[in-house]
């Protein structure tokens, strides 16, 4: 009769115990020693080998000839013991055996002394399962057992057992065992049964145990069943994990930031009746193993969870850099907090792809971090370049005079020579030719361009304004509200009176002030000191700041609030430059 692979090949000494080195040899020492305790406690997560070292312990304990504290397997005890046979060893289960009623029985038969052999072992598997009052039953035996008495308890949840039941046994803390020492186990046990087992499918179904040797064995008895050679690709396909291909070419548009092609992923992902919390799982567990990949390359790959291949994982890591995981991370896991409370679960899941794609929909720290990080390893900047970036005028010269347009005359006026081309303020020297006969609408129209004039000490608030880049948001607002603030220019002075104190807060913190300070000085053309009022001007300076800026055009016509305004949308959104 067939046997499973990790029954047929479980541990027969503590030499075989794979992975457990610190709590073998702490056991064989007290073993040889004859310094046992009467309970022990075996903690840790399945497969690691809690149950195996017990029914190891319950025989070496009981065995007539040991060696080096390991059972000989030979004697009568510990053939009696392996097969069941000697009744003085009793393996429960208190999932199913957790009642006060079953822990009562077994303390009123654990008084008696053993019949076959010198110890009576009682082996209580998932212990945490027993109720309170069983607990409060078996304490009383703990506190104060018999000499032929010996308890192995063990549990995957120690949380769950009372302090005062841990406080009364030895603790052993089973830890996972290492993929590198699954895949060898792993190879040793398919030479032994004569399967052809490549070494990445070996790695690949010791990723995949998440560290329980039990589990590994268990995936190897099934991809067995193949004909020829376990390979790799083989692994996937027995095991059902061909979708983590899929996921992976999912996030492969991810990477491409193809916002199509991922919705269509999703899709035929959807129609296939994959589930999308499930969907968002994998992705998650990928976007991990990515980011341990990129932030810990020698010692990670015993992180990872398994199920990718290292060519996807490699292929993968290069497209994102580690700020990009953390955001993606941060989007997957907000998604999926939030998909087992919603109605509509493929549009959520297709939103968060959508995110995904598009690292710029997202407003929070991580998105910006993301970008940043993008253009920090010489990417391209995934935010459009706009006009006024690259047409923005210089402080000096006022953006009214650049909104008015040149006379047609002017547009005939021959250029200087290349070698006469002198900065702005040398201009005058250079002879214009007289403009055109035609009379301009306006006289101001007919005078030199602004740009000739020594820029004015005084001037027009509201021309001020379109002078000021760089400004804060918010504080920006502010300035150009005029029922808010309004800006007197004095005599080196820059006077801001606003309507409350709060708005004075806000334009008087961070760098608003020297801002503010800078973009006067650029327009008056001498140092300027900015201050802040609350309140509102006189009447002789609000007059001062309605009066235009010395050799400036006055805003008549098309120049009106209207076109002032539309003026202020477009560099503030940065869709346009007027020039």
């Amino acid at each position: 009769m067939y046997q499973a692979l990790y029954r047929k090949w479980r541990p027969r000494t503590f030499d075989d115990v794979a992975g457990q080195e610190h709590i073998t040899e702490t056991l064989k020492g007290q073993l040889a020693a004859g310094r046992l305790s009467h309970a022990y406690l075996f903690t840790g997560t399945r497969g690691t080998g809690k149950t195996t070292c017990a029914k190891l312990l319950a025989r070496a304990v009981n065995c007539e000839h040991p060696v080096n504290g390991n059972p000989c397997n030979q004697c009568p005890s510990c053939r009696g013991i392996e097969d069941g046979s000697i009744l003085d060893v009793l393996e429960l289960d208190a999932a199913s055996n957790n009642g006060v009623d079953q822990i009562r029985a077994l303390r009123d038969e654990a008084i008696y002394t053993p019949a076959a052999v010198r110890k009576r072992v009682y082996i209580v598997d998932e212990v945490h399962m027993l109720s309170t009052p069983a607990f409060n039953a078996l304490l009383k035996i703990l506190e104060e057992p018999p000499a032929h008495l010996l308890f192995i308890l063990a549990t995957t949840e120690l949380h769950k057992v009372p302090a005062t039941i841990k406080s009364r046994c030895q603790q052993f803390a089973f830890k996972r065992i290492a993929p590198q020492t699954i895949a060898q186990r792993l190879d040793y046990v398919a030479q032994q049964e004569g399967i052809a087992l490549t070494a990445p499918a070996a790695e690949l179904l010791a990723r995949l145990a998440d560290g329980g040797l039990r589990d590994a064995l268990s995936l190897l008895d099934q991809c067995s069943g193949t004909q020829g050679e376990v390979t790799e690709e083989t692994v996937l396909d027995i095991l059902g994990l061909a979708g983590n291909r899929r996921t992976g070419k999912l996030l492969d548009c991810v990477a491409q930031e193809d916002t199509a092609g991922a919705l269509q992923a999703l899709d035929s992902l959807y129609q296939d009746g994959k589930d999308m919390g499930a969907l968002l799982g994998e992705l998650s567990a990928l976007v991990r193993d990515l980011l341990i990949c990129k932030t810990a390359q020698a010692g990670g790959s015993g992180l990872l969870t398994g199920g990718y291949d290292g060519e996807t994982l490699r292929r993968l890591t290069d497209a994102f850099t580690a700020a990009e995981l953390v955001q993606m991370m941060t989007i997957l896991q907000t998604a999926q907090a939030e998909l087992y409370r919603s109605s509509k679960r493929r549009l959520d899941v297709e939103l968060c792809l959508v995110r995904l794609c598009d690292r710029r929909l997202s407003e929070s720290i991580e998105g910006l971090s993301a970008r940043i990080s993008r253009l920090e390893q010489g990417g391209v900047a995934r935010l459009p370049v706009t006009q006024e970036a690259v047409q923005t005028p210089p402080p000096e010269q006022p953006a009214p005079q650049e909104v008015v347009p040149s006379p047609p005359a002017k547009e005939q006026a021959p250029s200087p020579p290349a070698e006469q081309d002198l900065p702005p303020w040398e201009v005058e020297s250079v002879p214009v030719p007289p403009p055109a006969p035609a009379p301009p609408p306006h006289p101001q129209e007919a005078q030199p361009p602004a740009a000739k004039m020594p820029p004015p000490a005084a001037g027009d608030w509201a021309s001020f304004l379109h002078t000021i880049r760089d400004m804060p948001p918010m504080a920006s607002s502010f300035l150009r509200k005029g029922d808010s603030v309004t800006g007197v220019f004095g005599t080196g002075t820059l006077t801001l009176w606003v309507d409350s104190e709060l708005t004075k807060g806000i334009l008087s913190r961070g760098d608003t002030p020297a801002l503010l300070q800078k973009a006067a000085e650029a327009y008056t053309g001498q140092a300027c000191r900015v201050m802040f009022q609350v309140g509102e001007p006189e009447p002789a300076q609000a007059q001062t700041t309605a009066a235009p800026p010395p050799q400036t055009p006055p805003a008549e016509g098309p120049q009106d609030d209207g076109f002032n305004d539309l003026l202020d949308l477009g560099q503030k959104f940065g869709n346009f430059t007027v020039k």
